[in-house]
């Protein structure tokens, strides 16, 4: 059945296309009455108004996308929820999109999003992205990227300092009397695990500890348990006293495993995650992590987006914020022998 359109809505409604034209787009040009009988009309021939086609005459959309690396990642989840909440604010709608961690679907939403002719974008990726960011911005479709700062001097960004990050769940571990510890995240490639790595790295060199590596494909909780299988297999001389896992579903799984094992978490094995989800709070045993989590993140992101989509340029291009070190049950009973 073809959907009813606008002539359908004029013959039912006994007035002209132009007449049901300004009530969609100038509904102040027509009197209350009038309103009233071109509304009855529309809702009994079952017209659904086309707002992209609308927008498209208009010269401007009320709709930005945001394009999440994982949505799976309650983090992603959490900064959605903020970016509605602020978008909405703004008279703005928000398409989400998840590429699930793959550069093609990444791609592919983009291609879609510029097709839709969104008014902007705001992409959390995990991959180098600037590049494709660029050739939209010169088709006309601005952007910021979130969570990985940018290089390019036009490209907005907002991102957290990962560096800081990872430097802190050392420190914390070292503060509690963890003198072997393992990080437990990858792939390298990833730019934000890089730098939490280096971060981690650079503080265990300062205060002269051991930092082993468990390498894992994803940031997962499964892969989080094959993880801690790995740590709980050693022997007690070879383990682990404090383990650093680069987000928190991974730390998560970590702690499932080592407990399921008979390793107690904290007073055997301090564990620290990254991102402080509600999970992690609200975990058996709950996990200290490093928090990425602001409130006014979704007014942040949003608003430099804004900025960018009115010709302004943000008061900050590359605005990054630095995380916060939330201590919790997973280090805070830790017992060095």
């Amino acid at each position: 059945m073809t959907p009813a359109g606008i002539r359908e809505v004029a013959a039912h409604a006994g007035v002209s296309v132009g007449t049901v034209s300004n009530f969609l787009n100038h509904p102040d040009r027509l009197s209350e009455a009038m309103a009233r009988r071109v509304t009855d009309a529309i809702e009994a021939v079952g017209f659904v108004p086309s707002n992209a086609a609308r927008q498209l005459r208009m010269g401007v959309s009320s709709v930005i996308g945001y394009l999440a690396s994982d949505i799976g990642n309650p983090h992603f989840g959490e900064i959605a929820t903020s970016v509605q909440v602020r978008a909405s604010q703004l008279g703005l709608s928000v398409f989400i999109a998840d590429a699930q961690e793959d550069p093609h679907r990444e791609d592919a939403y983009l291609d879609t999003f510029a097709q839709h002719h969104v008014r902007g974008l705001l992409v959390a990726s995990h991959h180098p992205v600037e590049d494709r960011l660029a050739l939209l911005r010169r088709r006309g479709t601005p952007s910021v990227l979130v969570g990985q700062r940018a290089t390019s001097t036009e490209q907005p960004s907002v991102s957290v300092d990962e560096f800081s990050g990872g430097r802190q769940a050392i420190e914390h571990l070292v503060e509690v009397g963890c003198r072997a510890i393992a990080f437990v995240g990858g792939p390298a490639q990833i730019v934000q695990v890089a730098a939490r790595r280096a971060g981690a790295d650079a503080a265990a060199l300062a205060h002269g500890v051991e930092l082993r590596e468990v390498v894992v494909a994803e940031r997962s909780v499964a892969a989080g348990r094959a993880a801690g299988a790995i740590i709980a297999g050693m022997t007690p001389e070879e383990r682990p006293d404090g383990v650093f896992a680069v987000n928190d579903l991974l730390a998560l799984g970590v702690l499932q495993e080592l407990v399921g094992q008979g390793i107690r978490v904290p007073q055997d094995v301090a564990l620290i995650g990254y991102d402080d989800t509600e999970f992690a709070e609200a975990s058996l045993i709950p996990l200290s992590s490093v928090s990425r989590r602001h409130r006014d993140a979704g007014e942040i992101v949003v608003d430099a987006l804004f900025e960018t989509m009115e010709q302004r340029s943000p008061a900050e291009l590359h605005r990054e914020l630095e995380p916060i070190l939330v201590v919790r049950q997973s280090t805070r009973g830790f017992l060095r022998d």
